[in-house]
């Protein structure tokens, strides 16, 4: 009869022992409340609380967690109705202020980035709505923290996922994109344009300022040349005067052959000329090619002119057949 009560104790004692030991996984932490009252946090490991007088109250995961907000319908500041959905990163820092300060945790997290999401977007346009979503998730962030300070919790992140505009506003969206990009389009294209005139202006300028200076420098080779003809038909000219100052009669015929040979290439190139009728016998022009020949042998043999002038030759006689119908009259 001794042994069995003294069984019962022993295994009575290892049941309350049992009772009384607390294992808390690693990433929680347990509140600890004696005769409902909050006395402490059981950290992760093995922890030892008599039975009856402690008990575990609140498990509370010290992890960071994700809670979806549910897609919410919006009216922007521009009366344009859009659907957002999106996502709240927090991690629970206190857990006795977690367990304790807020019922339904992930409710009111989810409530109040629902609420705080409706007042920061009805504040935007739908532009700015659809261009600004990390000044949104920085808005939201910074109210949704604040708010949630009380409870011991730390909002890490929050993430739009997506933004909705109707279907109709969809579609005005993509022809104004359309007209801006065609308008960009006719843009490029007009300055492609002016770019191109203007390069061939430039083309033309450069083009007209080197034939100006082409024209400017075969205008001077031209008044250089006939500066030099003129110094040499003036020389010409001095050193036949001298010829004939010096008694030589042959000079003159230098210039009746020149004068008539010039009359007779106007004969021969007039258009109209078919029948050129000579006003002198050839053979004065013959003779008169010979005293340009005389004259240019004097002048190479030294010009010195040493000697009297040979008389001139006496002219030849021509047959009354062979004269013109101008000469022996």
């Amino acid at each position: 009869m001794g042994a069995g009560v003294a069984f019962m104790l022993v295994l009575l004692v290892l049941i309350y022992l049992a009772a009384s030991i607390k294992i808390v996984r690693q990433g929680y932490q347990y509140t600890i409340e004696r005769f409902g009252r909050f006395t402490e946090v059981a950290r992760p490991g093995l922890n030892f609380y008599p039975a009856f007088f402690y008990s575990v109250g609140r498990k509370i995961n010290m992890m960071e967690q994700v809670v979806d907000i549910p897609g919410q319908e919006i009216i922007t500041k521009d009366n344009a109705m859009v659907a957002v959905d999106g996502v709240v990163f927090f991690q629970v820092l206190d857990a006795a202020k977690a367990a304790y300060e807020v019922s339904e945790l992930y409710v009111a997290i989810m409530q109040l980035a629902t609420t705080n999401l409706r007042t920061v977007m009805g504040s935007m346009d739908l532009d700015e709505t659809l261009s600004k979503r990390d000044e949104i998730n920085a808005r939201l962030l910074s109210v949704v923290d604040h708010a949630t300070n009380a409870w011991g919790i730390k909002i890490t992140r929050v993430e739009l996922k997506d933004i909705r505009p109707p279907s109709d506003i969809v579609n005005a969206m993509g022809r104004q994109m359309k007209a801006e990009r065609e308008k960009r389009a006719l843009i490029l294209e007009s300055e492609g344009l002016r770019a191109s005139e203007i390069l061939k202006a430039e083309g033309q300028k450069a083009s007209q300022i080197l034939e100006a200076e082409g024209r400017r420098e075969a205008a001077f080779r031209d008044a250089e040349a006939r500066e030099r003809e003129a110094e040499a038909e003036a020389k010409a000219t001095q050193m036949v005067s001298d010829a004939i100052a010096g008694g030589n009669a042959q000079a003159i015929n230098y210039f009746i052959a020149q004068k008539y040979v010039e009359a007779i290439s106007q004969f021969a190139t007039s258009p109209n000329a078919k029948t050129i009728l000579f006003p002198v016998e050839a053979t004065q022009l013959i003779g008169t090619l010979g005293g340009i020949g005389e004259l240019a042998k004097e002048a190479l043999s030294g010009g010195d002119g040493g000697g009297a002038p040979p008389p001139p030759a006496a002219p030849r006689s021509v047959p009354p057949s062979r004269r013109g119908p101008f000469e022996g009259q």
